[in-house]
């Protein structure tokens, strides 16, 4: 427990009088009798800025699980490539033409194969990027280093380039790479400029994607139903969320983004907050009309903007710094109103 500041009874004096002293608060030196000790506060304008709560860390180094399950699929790809050799020698056995047929199928799929591994492989090294610039810029914002802010900024321009909706906001933050700018300010400039309209596109997709989960979770029939629907619509909002910011998974780039959002959702409060999100319920005035059906649907959507929520802050390149950060209260808002309007 805190130390409380020993108690005094109020006292009136004028600044100029002689028998007023300023004193540190660690100052132990007494005081003639009589005399007024005033001990200066603290100015806020120094006091360390509370910065975000930063995105869970990747673990590095070498784990057993995935020196175990690389063996597993080394083994698998063994036996797949054995078998389709086997297969291809068995058909130039039985007829040239059908020994000719097996290995154009085989080069075609070998090929195919070699395609969405990069892809996978590329949409992997985006996504690092991503991850990898976002907690630069935290630590940019933090240092306040102007070079290090300008090379940020740069890889955000690279990384925005091919987004046509941010045409105007590319050209105006590149007039302003070579003022004379604060690495901090430099941050939160490109913050504005490029992440506002990403930000509200967010915000739509999250809010969307919440009303959908709540009106099919009120009409389903079977709960069955209801998880499979939820866990697609999650899946399908942390893609476009994904790459709405820059990023371009793929199934493995899926699979990581999906453990981080959760690791995310856990670190920041858990999945349901389950007294806040009734809360939200509750206090909008309509619990007594809501059906048992239609309330679930409402916290299912809520359940579902929450992780939207967490994926905009796994997948945005920028910390919220500059701009409001979009908040539950204001989506369980709209969503109660899309309700209300269809009753």
């Amino acid at each position: 427990m805190s130390e409380r500041p020993p108690h005094r009874r109020p006292a009136t004096f004028r600044l100029d009088d002689p028998g007023v002293t300023v004193i540190d608060a660690d100052d132990a030196s007494r005081l003639p009798r009589g005399a007024v000790r005033v001990t200066p506060e603290a100015d806020p304008a120094m006091l360390p800025v509370p910065l975000e709560m930063p995105l869970p860390p990747m673990r590095r180094g070498l784990r057993w699980s995935a020196v175990f399950w690389t063996g597993i699929a080394g083994l698998i790809l063994l036996g797949l490539g054995l078998g389709v050799v086997n297969l291809i020698e068995d058909l130039f056995a039985r007829s040239e033409g059908f020994g000719f047929l097996g290995l154009a199928f085989a080069c075609a799929a070998a090929l195919a194969t070699g395609v969405v591994a990069a892809r996978e492989a590329f949409g992997l090294m985006r996504l690092a990027t991503i991850e990898k610039l976002h907690r630069r810029a935290e630590a940019a914002l933090a240092s306040d280093d102007h070079k290090e802010s300008l090379g940020i900024v740069r890889e955000l321009l690279g990384i925005a380039h091919q987004n046509p909706q941010l045409a105007r906001a590319r050209a105006t933050l590149k007039g302003h790479l070579d003022d004379i700018i604060d690495g901090a300010d430099l941050i939160r400039l490109a913050e504005r400029e490029l992440m506002t309209p990403l930000d509200q596109e967010a915000r739509r997709l999250v809010s969307s994607a919440a009303q959908r989960v709540s009106i099919v979770t009120a009409v389903s029939p079977r709960a069955s139903i209801d998880v499979l629907f939820v866990f697609a619509a999650s899946l399908r909002l942390i893609r476009q969320l994904a790459r709405l910011y820059g990023g371009r998974p793929g199934a493995l780039g899926m699979i990581s983004l999906m453990r981080h959002v959760i690791a995310h959702v856990a670190i920041t409060g858990g999945m349901a907050a389950s007294d806040s999100l009734v809360q939200q319920v509750l206090g909008h005035g309509i619990a007594a009309k809501l059906s048992e059906r239609l309330g679930e649907g409402i916290l299912n959507g809520l359940l579902t903007a929450r992780l939207g929520l967490a994926a905009i802050d796994v997948t945005r390149p920028l910390p919220f710094t500059a701009l409001p950060r979009p908040a539950l209260g204001d989506l369980a808002k709209d969503l109660l109103r899309k309700r209300e309007g269809e009753e």
